[in-house]
């Protein structure tokens, strides 16, 4: 359900007409936000109190809510600490369900990450806690919108740790799971521009040393390994082939290098943004939204749910396409 002061389950119940008759949606969460968003929106979806996902019967009009019953008060747009730690129980939930096979994906409404540091978590976001309570070393935070699939080398941390972190062997791992990742996706041999990290990609040193240092090193390990990588691209150019199809994915080197240009690609006529966000590498299927718990708007029924959608849609699509269809032993 995500932050319950943010827009997650506006969207959740404004996404249900819309992908019902493609997957069988149950929502880990509280009932009582659940029924007041449903309120909020001026929707007639009705919500029942479920005590585990075995007992959702999926029935038309009707949203399965699995109630954590720990929200004491409804308070929009506000950062709490105890709505923190309730959307991080959500998503553990979550990932347990997902590894012991009992459901075919999950997809996140947004978190709060103000929200977590005031519940006293250490996590920045989903992708870390993701890759700790699955055991994954080697994964990445993949954007998806129309056709523009950008992955990144470094997500939630400042920019001069992400400069300070940026090294061959991230960026090469980074470019594998990419290769990996769209394969899964059903892109076959696809072709990869791996981003410089400074403008213009360095020219050659003059504008910084760490795109022939750290990155040209892994694009050819990648390129020797028989991925088809190329690069180091200049930023400020390549989202713009790739978007015109010439090329299937992009590695950022950090988060806006990667964000900005898919939140572009995908801006709503409100301002808003669609797309995916999805975790590849994972041994269970993740997707989640594009944006964040917009506190400004949550209550007011009018937040966006194209991201949502698109997000519900693109885990139920990778569970078909059997993605991750195997969950890990646990010997």
């Amino acid at each position: 359900m995500g932050d319950p002061a943010g827009i997650g389950s506006e969207i959740i119940v404004k996404s249900y007409p819309q992908v019902c008759d493609d997957v069988r949606m149950v929502v880990l969460g509280d009932v009582d936000v659940m029924r007041n968003a449903v309120a909020a929106c001026d929707s007639d979806l009705s919500i029942r109190d479920v005590d585990a996902v075995g007992d959702a019967d999926y029935a038309d009009g009707t949203l399965d809510v699995v109630d954590f019953d720990n929200v004491d008060e409804v308070a929009r747009g506000e950062h709490r600490g105890d709505y923190g730690r309730a959307s991080l129980e959500y998503v553990e939930r979550g990932i347990e369900l997902a590894l012991a096979g009992d459901i075919d994906a999950m997809c996140n409404a947004p978190i709060n990450k103000k929200a977590l540091e005031l519940g006293g978590s250490d996590y920045a976001g989903h992708t870390n806690l993701l890759a700790d309570r699955t055991d994954t070393d080697e994964y990445s935070m993949l954007l998806i919108q129309d056709g523009l699939h950008v992955t990144h080398v470094t997500v939630h941390m400042s920019l001069q740790e992400a400069i300070d972190t940026i090294s061959t062997e991230r960026v090469l791992e980074t470019i594998e799971v990419t290769d990996e990742g769209l394969r899964d996706l059903g892109i076959e041999d696809p072709s990869i521009a791996v981003c410089g990290l400074n403008p213009h990609a360095g020219e050659d040193g003059v504008l910084g040393t760490e795109d022939g240092e750290e990155i040209e090193p892994a694009v050819e390990q990648a390129q020797e390994a028989g991925i088809d990588a190329s690069g180091p691209w200049a930023p400020d150019n390549i989202f713009n082939q790739a978007a015109v199809g010439r090329f299937d994915g992009v590695v950022a080197m950090y988060h806006d290098q990667g964000h900005i240009p898919v939140y572009i690609h995908g801006v709503l006529p409100s301002g808003g943004v669609a797309g995916v966000n999805m975790t590849i590498g994972l041994p269970i299927i993740r997707t989640s939204t594009m944006h964040g718990t917009a506190f400004d708007i949550a209550g007011e029924g009018i937040a966006d749910a194209d991201s949502m959608i698109d997000a519900l849609q693109a885990a139920g699509r990778a569970a078909e396409a059997g993605m991750a269809a195997t969950p890990p032993s646990t010997e």
